[in-house]
């Protein structure tokens, strides 16, 4: 079966699944996105994500080109369509299609695409049980990182430092030493029972997967803190991991040339994966 995708108020394959060259989210990055969990046909945290989505849209001054019951409808559709059990769902909103002009064009309608994929879980287990490894790379980024915009080449560059290390993720290094977030994760370290994690700010993405773990975390009495950490607090650190929309809870063993703890997951590692999933809602 052919994979089905929405462009623009119509569901077509994916193959065939085209956009103008002169929208402007291929010429100047101009849009935002969201990337949404589906679990058991169920996706993970919606009203979160499409709550940042909107966010998002108004901080780049651009109207939502459809009404915000509309995106459910949808994705549930793609979700359907396709077949998805575990997998998904990247949605995209550019500010349209105008000829090539740094303003805002006027009477410019958005574009709108979803798409929907299947994701393998035992390649989650497997990366999980194993852990994975992570590059530290200086934050090359622009100052509104709040913002889930579609302008992701600092994070692609980091993300391929990465990948030419033999390493899954990238953390981010800001112009004081700390780690702000990973290239499209949120970063983690515990020391002495205590999990930390950079505070909010302009220079992070509030990400979902963070707050339904700190959701779980103070369900389940666990300790805490919203703090600033940096490479001797890594090396020092007794386990590591990242969150994110499709790695949930992932252990890290490595970081650049040293191993976290033993090398190998800790015993925090399946309990913060169950203090996630506990908090996580489901539609």
């Amino acid at each position: 079966m052919s994979r089905i995708s929405y462009v623009n108020g119509m569901y077509c394959d994916h193959k065939d699944s085209l956009v103008h060259i002169e929208d402007r989210g291929y010429q100047f990055a101009d849009g935002v996105y969201e990337v949404f969990g589906v679990i058991n046909k169920k996706i993970i945290d919606y009203h979160g994500h499409i709550n940042r989505l909107y966010r998002s849209l108004e901080e780049i001054r651009l109207k939502s080109p459809i009404s915000k019951s509309s995106y459910l409808y949808h994705i549930q559709r793609l979700i359907f369509k396709n077949r998805i059990v575990d997998g998904l769902i990247y949605l995209q909103i550019t500010r349209g299609v105008a000829s090539r002009d740094f303003k805002f064009p006027k009477n410019c309608k958005p574009s709108l695409v979803i798409t929907a994929k299947n994701l393998l879980t035992n390649e989650y287990e497997n990366s999980f049980k194993k852990g994975i490894k992570v590059k530290t790379v200086k934050d090359l980024r622009w100052k509104r990182v709040d913002i889930k915009t579609i302008n992701l080449l600092a994070p692609v560059l980091a993300k391929q430092d990465a990948a030419d290390s033999k390493c899954q993720e990238s953390w981010l290094i800001d112009e004081d030493g700390f780690v702000t977030e990973g290239s499209s994760s949120t970063a983690w370290i515990l020391k002495k029972n205590t999990l930390y994690t950079t505070p909010l700010s302009n220079s992070i993405l509030n990400g979902i997967t963070r707050k339904s773990l700190i959701k779980g975390l103070k369900k389940n009495k666990l300790k805490f803190i919203e703090k600033k950490f940096n490479i001797k607090d890594i090396k020092y650190a007794d386990e590591a991991f990242i969150t994110s929309a499709t790695q949930y809870v992932m252990p890290v063993v490595r970081v650049d040339n040293f191993k976290i703890g033993n090398g190998k997951i800790g015993k925090y590692a399946d309990i913060f994966r169950k203090a996630y999933m506990e908090a996580i809602q489901l539609t």
